[in-house]
């Protein structure tokens, strides 16, 4: 027992008045083991159950998370205070200090305190489909600072957490299943309107990821300057790849319309050319 008292007095390195034993290197690897057991005993509690949703996993996760980052913070104090340092007269005397990194570190700070606060509230979780800056993308994971999400050209972009909480966000899963989609387009005038309405709505059933074909609706909007001005609605389901349903319906309404003699109209201008008899 003395030798084993002996070997962890055992000074390693010393650097002025402060000296690293090898009980403190065995504390700090003490420290980190156990916050390691403990977050993995964590996570198996938290995830024991294999029958959870997707959106009930993206609950626990986010819920992790925040263990997580607390354990790691007060692992870290621990580790200081093992090498003898003294946290609350370390933050005492560099206060100046820390208001300077504060002001330069500012935005992170913002982004951590909304990844914080989007963990705590759930208000968007792992799977939802959002749309942020004009950008229609699904959340993967959702970190203390940044968010993970892939674009609808899977394409992985990393969002701050900060655009998500101080920026207008749609969120498509906060919808029911179904969402209402909308195509425009312009017709010549002297076209068939009872028609042109029809083959709208025909367009919108042949596809299938329209949702109901009862609540399929085609609208005359508008007299516009040279068009007749339609607008079709319909339900899909799949929010997250509609820019691709879109694009299949207005190829079956240009067949439709190409069938049926349909002209779908672009600006004109009728120029009077009046001759002077002087």
């Amino acid at each position: 027992m003395q030798q084993l008292q002996e070997i962890l007095n055992q000074v390693i390195f010393t650097i002025g008045t402060y000296s690293l034993k090898v009980s403190m290197v065995v504390m700090i690897l003490l420290i980190l083991i156990v916050t390691r057991v403990l977050l993995w005993i964590i996570k198996k509690m938290l995830f024991r159950r294999s029958n959870v949703d997707e959106q009930e996993r993206g609950n626990i996760l986010a819920v992790y998370q925040i263990i997580r980052y607390f354990i790691w913070i007060g692992a870290f104090v621990l580790i200081l205070e093992s090498l003898g340092v003294k946290v609350t007269l370390l933050l005492a005397g560099s206060a100046a200090l820390l208001v300077g990194i504060g002001l330069g570190l500012q935005q992170t700070f913002n982004d951590i305190i909304s990844g914080i606060i989007l963990l705590s509230e759930r208000s968007i979780k792992i799977g939802d489909v959002l749309e942020v800056d004009g950008d229609v993308v699904q959340i993967q994971t959702i970190g203390i600072r940044t968010s993970k999400a892939l674009n609808t050209d899977d394409i992985s972009i990393i969002i701050p957490n900060s655009l998500i909480t101080t920026s207008k966000v749609i969120n498509w899963s906060h919808q029911s299943q179904k969402t209402r989609f909308r195509i425009d387009v312009g017709v010549a005038y002297g076209s068939d309107v009872d028609k042109v309405l029809h083959i709208l709505e025909e367009s919108a059933f042949e596809h299938p990821d329209v949702y109901d074909r009862e609540l399929a609706e085609g609208r005359l909007m508008n007299f516009g300057s040279s068009t007749l001005d339609f607008q079709l609605l319909f339900f899909s389901k799949n929010t997250f790849r509609i820019g691709s349903v879109k694009s299949d319906i207005r190829r079956i309404i240009v067949r439709k319309f190409k069938e049926n003699n349909i002209v779908i109209a672009f600006p004109q201008l009728d120029v009077h050319i009046i001759k002077d008899e002087n």
